[in-house]
């Protein structure tokens, strides 16, 4: 979707002044919403080839504790069978945050999560995006392309939610209100209500104030996520988690039951797919020889809007909040003579290394396909 509706839009707003004339050019959505359930069940099949090359037994089902060397499995097929195992591993992800309080209930149509609003049947004339986090701008981007009038509103006082350098979330959002994105920073969200086929937002500032209303087609709820343990029946197994619902592990990714592992979304850290991949290697490296290791500081992020925003490593604010002295490296896309005639020079790269030995501690990147050189970096 992000990618599709890219093109969509670099047709209509951009090929002109490239020298191509394009007439005619028009949105079929159902054709794109099913070009994105089938890359979804593609890769999923990939999933399960790779599980039969590797001779994994794949147990369709939920899954629940009876003790901490036994499983119990709700077929989805119906039927139940039981796992026993010297050794499990926790990987059972995360799950949209609910609004806090009930105010805005999520029914996937209206009041969409993540997941719902990848499948909406038109496109809604204006969408509220409620978080400017990764997720709420990718969306939001989307819709935009598609030619939603879009806000955002967001609790902080900037996007791209935790990990962005400061000032690259300054460019980022001046470069997405160009694209006609709006946002309204510093604002808190209290309520809903759906009348005459709208949805109207309750809000005032973070700080407290006047109540305003925002009108919307189509809300996204896109505040984070949480870790999900519903119906794993984690106390019979003995593993415990924290005042966040995360489940505790140790620097092994040993769970309190010491049979048992935990990596990714479920537990610790950034939620995101490679850092789970990694910790997911590293954690059956232990079970097997006893040593394994993940380097939590080289682990990229990446927003896949246009212009992308990656990075690695430290932020700006974090290394000045730690007292580390270092130095700034910047270079702008408009001097690059590939990004000026590619007409794509927006942006910049930004460098920051230590003072003393010039070792690199982070590095953030906003502009054209800049996913493909964040891990660039790596510092080790």
């Amino acid at each position: 979707m992000l990618n599709n509706s890219h093109i969509y839009h670099q047709t209509q707003h951009d090929l002109k002044r490239r020298g191509i004339d394009v007439t005619g050019v028009s949105l079929n959505l159902p054709a794109m919403l099913e070009a994105k359930d089938n890359a979804v069940s593609g890769l999923t099949k990939g999933i399960e080839f790779l599980f039969k090359s590797n001779k994994v037994d794949y147990i369709k089902g939920a899954g629940s504790f009876v003790s901490s060397t036994k499983l119990s499995v709700d077929l989805l097929d119906g039927g139940k069978t039981e796992v026993d195992a010297k050794n499990f591993l926790i990987a059972t992800g995360s799950e949209v945050t609910p609004f806090p309080g009930g105010g805005i209930p999520i029914d996937e149509e209206q009041i969409v999560s993540s997941t719902g609003v990848l499948s909406l049947k038109k496109v809604p004339e204006k969408l509220v995006v409620i978080g400017g986090g990764i997720i709420g701008l990718e969306m939001g981007s989307v819709w935009s392309r598609l030619g939603s009038e879009v806000t955002v509103v967001e609790f902080l006082g900037g996007i791209g939610g935790a990990g962005i350098d400061e000032e690259v979330a300054k460019q980022f959002q001046r470069l997405l209100s160009k694209q006609g994105l709006k946002f309204k920073l510093n604002t808190k969200v209290l309520s809903s209500e759906k009348k005459d086929g709208k949805v109207y937002l309750k809000a005032e500032s973070a700080k407290g104030g006047k109540e305003e209303t925002i009108e919307a087609d189509v809300v996204l709820v896109a505040i984070g996520r949480r870790p999900y343990v519903e119906g794993l029946n984690l106390a019979a197994a003995g593993v415990e988690l924290d005042n966040r619902g995360r489940i505790v592990i140790d620097n092994q990714f040993n769970t309190s039951a010491k049979n048992i592992k935990c990596i990714g979304d479920v537990t610790f850290g950034p939620m995101l797919a490679h850092k789970a991949e990694e910790e997911g290697i590293a954690a059956v490296e232990y079970i097997k020889s006893g040593h394994g290791h993940v380097n939590y500081n080289v682990i990229p992020s990446v927003v896949y809007t246009h212009p992308e925003v990656a990075w690695v490593g430290k932020t700006e604010q974090e290394l000045k909040a730690a007292g580390v002295q270092y130095n700034v490296g910047k270079f702008n896309f408009s001097a690059n003579s590939r990004a000026k005639t590619n007409l794509d020079s927006e942006g910049f790269v930004k460098i920051l290394a230590e003072k003393e030995t010039d070792k690199i501690l982070g590095a953030h990147i906003i502009g054209k396909s800049c996913r493909l050189y964040a891990a660039s970096g790596d510092s080790r």
